[in-house]
């Protein structure tokens, strides 16, 4: 076998990768037991150290979760509490009886810097601690004051409303008093806005207390009485605890912990470094990639996006263990806890052993190399060869190429599997589409020019309006929308076990009862024109939702003995039917258009399938190439498929009255016929198929109506 100048750089780069893949596993097949065991204590102890930090991981992140949780419950169960107090109670934040309760809350945790309540008519009361050294009201508290009462009244008309404080020790008494004229409005403050938006518990985005010049948080909550807002209760808290947490709870030297927002800025650190600024009063966080860190911020990068599960990363030649964990829903805020951990600080005590043991297993493999390299070699140069041949196959390029012969069993079953599917290409490239092939090859028909007689049923289906429709609609959107159209003709078929013959252009032809025998043809195609009715519907809907125009679907079925089998020349062949069973299909698809009607099928598709369908008689129409008429019925319905095809009581009484208007027609009884068909079209006035008859009927002159009928 002679190869020329690119079969031999083929050749060569199959052999790059090639000989190293088959060495490979040569030395995976016979390197000693004691690279084994490198192996396998190498792996083993780096997954013990990899399962020891994802136990860490995972267990410091369910402890770091609950206590987040465990510190905001009850300060949210407070907040909501007093909400229900104002709700039962309407005046009682209306004066200054509420300030002692107000107060005891606070006392429940020391995160809590205030607790208050605003109201609906702009009135307000707060029990708050005091920082001595930052002013109240311009001027600094009594150098005793932890604590103070603040209310503000509801303003009234042409009057400014006064803020009071009054100033409380540690020991809750009183010490001093401030007020001055204000113009603090609780009802435009952030707090009371957003919760007021949520209808429900809210906690806001980060802030700076100005009171104390804390970062923190406030969580509100509504008081409702009968759907009507009286106010809102809220807690001013400080998360100073949470970067101490992170940092007293390590999994390991190197780990860093983070609790972000939802958008990834750094709330608090296990580093208990600043990541926050206050601008002009206002809160501005670093975000997570920002620290001057590089570590937390390719992991961040890293993160799977759909999964709140461990994901691993390197950076610098040092493994990462690391995950984001979102807090569950009912907290209120979509905070993630993010842990970064250093894989090394568990695998260092391994580390030594490991090269050791990889030492001494390179020095085996190394050995092993020599001996399978000759033996490899063996095996890749017909493998090489049969990769050339498999190349040529794909390009269809694969004809006449000799047989391998290899005395490696293997290799013998790998050369015949690959002669087999060259042959297999060969019949594939011969059928277009594959499908088509594979379904001829089912039912063991010999891949042959040819045909034979057969009866079966032959459908026909076309868009109504599809050439103005294609000068109105841009082209990208009468693809789509003809894709979609075809796509549901083409599941309906298959559901009923047709064959799709061919596309012509928005057209489809269709036919059952060949390759694979079908008893039921008529009555399987008949229910796959239902089918593309209803999925029709649905396309039809969505279109017009979104403002499009529909597209209405024609079909015409006929049952007839055609000839069926492959049709063309050996290098290209289609499996099709031929005869005039297939004319009168088209014809009778077309005949839609004059009757207004969408699915029409022959006499004889009525006589093979009629007890299963709801049909009803349209006319007797002359189709070319017969003599005589053929009978024509518009098919509305069918029984035992589903509840959505079968007809309702209005479709069958229309069935009905037609048929007996189209018995009087075929007894040329015109006049009555005439009567019958107006009658229907004046009780059903959308019937396309009445009118048309009625005004055919009604454009016959009457006296030669009357001597129609006197000659009958």
């Amino acid at each position: 076998m002679y190869f020329n100048s690119q079969d031999v750089k083929d050749a060569l780069v199959i052999n790059l990768s090639l000989r190293p893949s088959i060495l490979t596993l040569f030395v995976l097949l016979t390197v000693p037991a004691f690279l084994a065991m490198v192996v396998v204590t190498y792996i083993s102890n780096e997954k013990i150290a990899r399962s020891n930090a994802d136990q860490l991981v995972e267990r410091f992140r369910t402890d770091a979760i609950q206590n987040i949780q465990h510190d905001f419950d009850p300060i949210k169960s407070l907040v909501r509490s007093a909400a229900v107090v104002g709700a039962a109670q309407p005046d009682f934040y209306s004066d200054n009886r509420s300030l002692r309760y107000l107060f005891s809350i606070i006392q429940h945790s020391e995160k809590i810097v205030s607790m208050y309540v605003g109201l609906a008519d702009g009135s307000f009361r707060q029990a708050r601690q005091i920082e001595p050294n930052v002013e109240v009201q311009s001027k600094l508290p009594p150098p005793e004051a932890r604590y103070a009462f603040r209310w503000i009244d509801a303003p009234t008309p042409g009057t400014a409303p006064t803020d009071h404080y009054l100033f409380l020790d540690a020991q809750q008494k009183e010490i001093g008093k401030s007020e001055q004229v204000t113009a603090y409005d609780p009802r435009a403050r952030m707090w009371y806005r957003m919760t007021q938006q949520a209808g429900g518990p809210f906690i806001t985005d980060p802030d700076v207390f100005a009171a104390l010049g804390l970062i923190g948080f406030t969580v509100g909550a509504p008081i409702f009485q009968e759907g009507k807002l009286l106010g809102i209760a809220a807690a001013d808290i400080t998360l100073d605890g949470l970067s101490d947490y992170l940092a007293e709870r390590k999994i390991s030297p190197g780990t860093l912990s983070y609790i972000l927002d939802h958008q990834g800025r750094v709330i608090a650190n296990s580093e208990r470094t600043k990541t926050y600024t206050n601008y002009n009063g206002r809160v501005e966080l670093q975000h997570i990639t920002s620290l001057g860190n590089d570590v937390p911020a390719i992991a961040f990068s890293a993160r799977p996006r759909d999964s709140e599960k461990l994901f691993s990363f390197s950076h610098d030649g040092r493994d990462y263990v690391a995950s984001m964990t979102t807090l569950p829903s009912d907290f209120g805020k979509r905070w993630q806890l993010f842990v970064v951990t250093p894989l090394g600080d568990f695998t260092s005590a391994f580390d030594e052993q490991n090269k050791r043991l990889a030492l001494f297993g390179a020095i085996a493999i190394l050995l092993q190399i020599c001996i399978i390299y000759f033996l490899s070699s063996v095996v890749s140069a017909p493998l090489e060869r049969l990769a050339l041949k498999v190349t040529k196959i794909q390009n269809f390029e694969g004809y006449d190429l000799p047989s391998l012969q290899s005395p490696i069993r293997e290799v013998e079953v790998l050369a015949r599997a690959i002669d087999t599917l060259d042959s297999a290409v060969k019949s594939f490239a011969a059928f277009v589409p594959v499908g088509l092939v594979r379904q001829l090859l089912d039912s063991d028909q010999k891949l042959v020019l040819g045909g034979h007689s057969r009866f079966l049923t032959i459908f026909f289906s076309d868009l109504e309006a599809f050439s103005t429709m294609s000068e109105e609609v841009p082209s990208q959107e009468l693809l789509s929308r003809v894709s979609a159209y075809l796509g549901v003709v083409t599941h309906a078929v298959n559901m009923e076990h047709g064959t799709i013959d061919k596309f012509i252009g928005d057209g489809v032809m269709a036919f059952w009862g060949a390759p694979a025998l079908l008893e039921d043809h008529a009555q399987r195609s008949c229910f796959a024109a239902l089918r593309i009715r209803e999925g029709m519907k649905e396309l039809n809907a969505g279109w017009e939702a979104a403002g499009a125009k529909p597209l209405n679907v024609r079909m015409g079925i006929h049952s007839d003995a055609v000839l069926v089998g492959n049709i063309g020349s050996k290098e290209r062949m289609s499996y099709t039917v031929m005869g005039d069973g297939v004319n009168i299909a088209a014809r009778l698809e077309g005949i839609n258009k004059e009757y207004g009607t969408r699915i029409c099928i022959s006499h004889t598709v009525f006589k093979e399938a009629g007890e299963r369908l709801c049909v009803r008689p349209v006319d007797d129409v002359t189709v070319k190439g017969r003599r005589s008429k053929v009978p024509i019925y518009e098919l509305v319905g069918a029984y035992g498929i589903g509840r959505e095809f079968e007809p309702d009581e209005v479709t069958v009484r229309l069935c009905d009255l037609t048929r007996k208007a189209y018995t009087a027609l075929v007894a040329e009884d015109y006049v009555l016929a005439l009567s019958r068909y107006q009658e229907i079209a004046a009780e059903y006035p959308d019937d396309p198929v009445a009118r048309t008859m009625a005004k055919r009927l009604a454009a016959i002159d009457p006296s030669r109506l009357v001597s129609l009928q006197m000659s009958r």
